[in-house]
């Protein structure tokens, strides 16, 4: 395994260095690669050392089997968001959703699809060759090698999803959208999916976002009118039938559902004040000073154990809440998505509670959960498949919850 992580790590670095440059245009991503490299340094020396030990038998198979997941998980947790956040924002002279686009998906496409369809025997230690890079040829292999398999078993959302995601960091634009609709033929209602969808088909269109990709994007924000992704592909396609206004109007809906200190933030801005000035629109009317902080959000991913991965069905319902240590069990704040979208990187808010009432940044502890849901209930049912987290305050980042029970009678 310890050749698994380097050469996913190599996977993403080479497909970064030949997507992200003519995105981004020149934009510098500051100190955050030699941190992640220094990173990936560690738990390389790390994964050696077991290795070695178990080899040895001096470590026991339970024990390096434990072990070893510990430091696979830490380095997903470590190094794959700090990837994604490093390459999340878009241009003001490239189409303004792709790097954001291809910063989310690089990473998970690089280990999910991989860990999913590929060869884990070929990256035996025994069998490569020491020292081999991996080069955007054999890249496009693996991709290729997914589509085959995909060409066997093609009512797997997931596998499709996974694939489309696959040809847009490759730059395959057709073949993504051609991928992603078959995802959405089988899933319906999925916000994040359309949104994948109309950027994939916009950009294979040479970034025009008018006709289809729009179509999509309107379903989508029907379903999610809150996806920031959907909203910014909005603006995109209103700013490109010149009405600024609406442009505007858009990108501040998007803006107001990230962090404005991040660079996807920054950049947002950036786009609205170019919209206001080419549309001659008023600036923005400046905020009363606020007496506090903003409300703190919970952010992190949702995860499913792998035991249970057969029990999930494309047509079954993520629902992700938190809700007090004590006192009443009704969620303060509650999200829902499908289930196809695992592994979900999610952020509980304000914007999310079920009464005005009693808000997240109201409660000093509060309880994550995920509950995959058969029925679409958000109540528990008996078949349903859970997890759960440790107590944990408003304002904590980078939170990873398993699901890893079922839920009985």
């Amino acid at each position: 395994m310890t050749a698994f992580w380097l050469v996913a790590a190599l996977f993403i670095a080479v497909a970064l260095g030949i997507v992200l440059p003519p995105l981004l245009r020149g934009r510098r991503g500051g100190d955050r690669p030699d941190r992640d490299a220094a990173n990936l340094g560690l738990y390389r020396d790390e994964l050696a050392d077991l290795e070695r030990e178990h080899a040895a038998g001096t470590v026991a198979e339970a024990q390096y089997r434990e072990a070893r997941q510990e430091i696979e998980r830490r380095l997903l947790e470590d190094v794959a968001p700090a990837a994604a956040a490093s390459g999340a924002a878009p241009s003001s002279r490239a189409p303004r959703w792709a790097a954001l686009a291809v910063g989310i998906a690089l990473p998970l496409v690089a280990v999910l699809a991989y860990l999913r369809f590929g060869d884990i025997a070929a990256l035996d230690p025994v069998v490569r060759q020491e020292g081999h890079a991996v080069t955007p040829q054999q890249i496009g292999e693996m991709v290729d090698k997914l589509a085959q398999r995909m060409k066997q078993n093609p009512d797997d959302p997931q596998g499709w999803v996974m694939l489309g995601r696959s040809y847009a960091v490759l730059g395959r634009f057709e073949e993504s959208a051609q991928a992603y609709a078959r995802a959405a033929a089988l899933v319906k209602d999925d916000a994040g999916l359309l949104a994948d969808y109309a950027d994939s088909l916009a950009m294979a269109r040479g970034g025009n976002l008018q006709g289809e990709p729009y179509t999509l994007v309107k379903r989508g924000l029907a379903i999610d009118p809150k996806n920031f992704k959907l909203l910014a592909l909005a603006g995109s396609a209103e700013f490109q039938n010149k009405d600024y206004a609406a442009a505007v109007g858009f990108w501040e809906r998007s803006r107001a559902e990230v962090p404005p200190e991040s660079e996807f933030g920054r950049a947002v801005q950036s786009s609205i004040n170019e919209a206001r000035e080419l549309g001659k629109l008023p600036a923005a009317q400046a905020k009363a000073p606020s007496s506090g902080t903003a409300p703190a959000a919970i952010t992190g991913t949702v995860r499913l154990a792998p035991a249970l991965a057969a029990q999930v069905s494309a047509s079954d319902t993520l629902f992700i809440f938190a809700r007090p240590t004590d006192g009443s069990r009704m969620p303060v704040a509650i999200l829902r998505v499908s289930a196809a979208q695992l592994p979900y990187a999610f952020r509980l808010d304000d914007s999310l509670a079920m009464t005005p009432s009693n808000k997240l940044s109201d409660q000093r502890q509060v309880l994550v959960g995920a509950r995959i849901s058969k029925s679409g209930n958000a109540t528990p049912r008996a078949g349903d498949l859970q997890g759960s987290s440790v107590p944990v305050a408003p304002g904590t980042e980078g939170l990873v919850l398993t699901i890893d029970q079922v839920v009985k009678d």
